[in-house]
């Protein structure tokens, strides 16, 4: 084909889009996140009467737009069985060197059971330091060394180790990285319990984030039969990490420093553990909600890109005193990802023709559960991983202006990052990395769950450099909502918003989705990359079906 009838193809797909774009407004993401954020839906709780309405009412404003119902049944919503566990230890109670240490819940310690069983008791076990709990063999790293930690407590440090950029991407955090690698490490290797360090740098998040988001009812998949279990999670402050140490006759800062070489090996503390607490076990039901646009071409309809944004949040806050804000609304975080997901809908089906390849709207439950609802997803899917040709997640929105640049999550990952530079310099923006990458970002979100099952993945949010602002400016907004906001009652709708760089980034969640349903491939993992072998494994079997 000629360069001028290239041209001339996409000047007028370009053409027959702008009608449809017009149709992406800040009124219809500010009139979204107001509904969805507002007290009447009490935070969306997974499983909670807020949740439920939230559900019908992304339902129902994608049944207005004229998408239909996706979920396997031929209705919207596809049921997550979640186990919620309600339970605290008042305290945990640790012994050595004949002396005694009481550390106190919510102060000193968040802690929650890891199995669903009515008690939970830890009577004596050993507390051994594993520095980062990571066992990664293509880094030759391995924190265990061996050691049988089986019935033990872990205390372990958050974050990966960061001095050496040829080791685990520098600064750059991985799974390895994350709360939920090193429970699930610990699980797999039967200890007994795993109480991760809390710094405000290596958590990425300040102590009050782990306060609100691991207190109250916390919910789980129920467990397969003879899966591995855990019976105790807990964070602790460094203060009490530092007394605990201590009380082995130890020094913290020694231990994390040792912890940084491949030769660490583990540190039995000589201190025991013991706690006991009650819990209530409730086996209870949210859903996804699944609509779909199916694709106009008779071939590559039946591949798919799937749009995903989370739309629970922390519910209500049941001890909170009298005059206090109870209710963790999630305005950002996440009834403005649905907000755009709904919105982005609007445009897709006010397109003349449909794009090639079809289109799945999924707005997922439990996200702040640990990614429950993407992973039931995921695990239950509509259609093979191997059909699905991209991940689009939306988590949050810019509330600050227009940017000059895009921040993707995972820059480097896949051929999507090329079509992302396109579609941002035709905006007059350019694409950053993530600004933040040592806060691992990319494993925080829903589109990890598809990225594990191979599947190509799409996360990016406004840049940093914003129109009219000093340089620094961006990145004070983002630490100062994070500091005030961040999972607290004080995420809501405010007056001070200003949404033009969200429809700027709104047009380009927009452009990258009709341009990658109607590519004539689809995207691909980058050579190496840590999800190419899963997308390849995936790509073979739906060969063979």
């Amino acid at each position: 084909m000629r360069l001028a009838t290239c041209l001339a193809l996409l000047a007028s797909a370009a053409f027959a889009q702008a009608p449809a774009e017009k149709l992406l407004t800040k009124e219809q993401l500010l009139a979204h996140t107001r509904y969805l954020a507002s007290d009447g839906l009490e935070g969306r709780g997974p499983a909670t009467r807020g949740d439920a309405l939230a559900q019908g009412y992304i339902a129902a404003q994608l049944e207005s737009l004229g998408v239909q119902p996706g979920a396997p049944d031929g209705g919207w919503l596809q049921p997550v069985e979640l186990v919620g566990i309600t339970g605290n230890p008042k305290t945990l109670e640790l012994s050595g060197n004949g002396k005694a240490l009481s550390l106190k819940y919510w102060d000193d310690i968040i802690a929650v059971s890891g199995t669903p069983t009515e008690t939970t008791k830890v009577e004596g076990a050993e507390v051994v330091f594993v520095g980062y709990g990571i066992q990664a063999p293509e880094y030759q790293w391995d924190d265990f060394k061996g050691l049988d930690v089986k019935g033990k407590v872990l205390l372990v440090m958050n974050n990966d180790p960061e001095s050496d950029p040829a080791l685990f991407a520098g600064k750059t955090r991985l799974w390895y990285g994350r709360w939920d690698y090193k429970y699930d490490k610990a699980m797999r290797l039967g200890a007994a319990g795993c109480v991760i360090i809390h710094t405000k740098d290596s958590a990425a998040y300040p102590w009050q984030v782990v306060q609100t988001s691991w207190s109250g009812e916390q919910f789980d998949l129920p467990p397969a039969p003879g899966a591995p279990s855990m019976p105790l999670r807990a964070w602790a402050t460094e203060d009490a990490s530092r007394r605990l140490v201590a009380l082995a006759g130890k020094d913290l800062d020694a231990l994390r420093a040792a912890a940084q070489s491949r030769d660490f090996k583990p540190v039995p503390l000589g201190v025991k553990l013991s706690t006991s607490f009650k819990n209530v076990v409730q086996t209870k039901r949210t859903a996804n909600v699944l609509g779909v646009i199916k694709g106009s071409d008779p071939k590559l309809s039946q591949e798919w890109v799937v749009i995903t944004a989370h739309h629970d949040h922390l519910g209500k806050n049941d001890a909170a005193k009298a005059g206090e804000d109870a209710i963790f609304n999630g305005a950002v975080d996440n009834a403005s990802g649905v907000a755009t997901l709904l919105t982005l809908a609007r445009g897709l089906t006010g397109l003349p023709k449909a794009p090639r390849r079809s289109i799945l709207l999924a707005a997922v439950a439990a996200e702040e559960q640990g990614l429950l609802g993407s992973q039931f997803l995921v695990d239950h899917p509509p259609m093979p991983h191997a059909r699905m040709a991209l991940d689009l997640n939306v988590d949050g929105i810019n509330i600050w202006g227009k940017t000059r640049d895009v921040s993707v999550i995972g820059l480097g990952k896949s051929s999507v990052d090329l079509v992302i530079s396109k579609l941002a310099k035709a905006q007059g923006r350019v694409v950053k990395p993530d600004q933040r990458s040592d806060r691992g970002f990319f494993y925080r979100s829903d589109q990890f769950n598809f990225a594990r099952a191979g599947v190509p993945s799409a996360y990016f949010s406004s840049g940093n450099d914003y129109v009219g602002k000093p340089v620094e400016w961006g990145q004070q907004q983002r630490d100062q909502w994070e500091e005030k906001h961040y999972h607290q009652p004080s995420d809501e709708v405010e007056a001070s918003w200003n949404l033009d760089g969200a429809v700027d980034d709104l047009l380009l969640y927009f452009r990258l989705t009709v341009e990658v349903a109607n590519a004539p491939a689809m995207p691909t993992w980058n050579k190496g990359d840590e999800f190419e072998a899963a997308r390849l494994e995936s790509l073979k079997v739906g060969a063979q079906r």
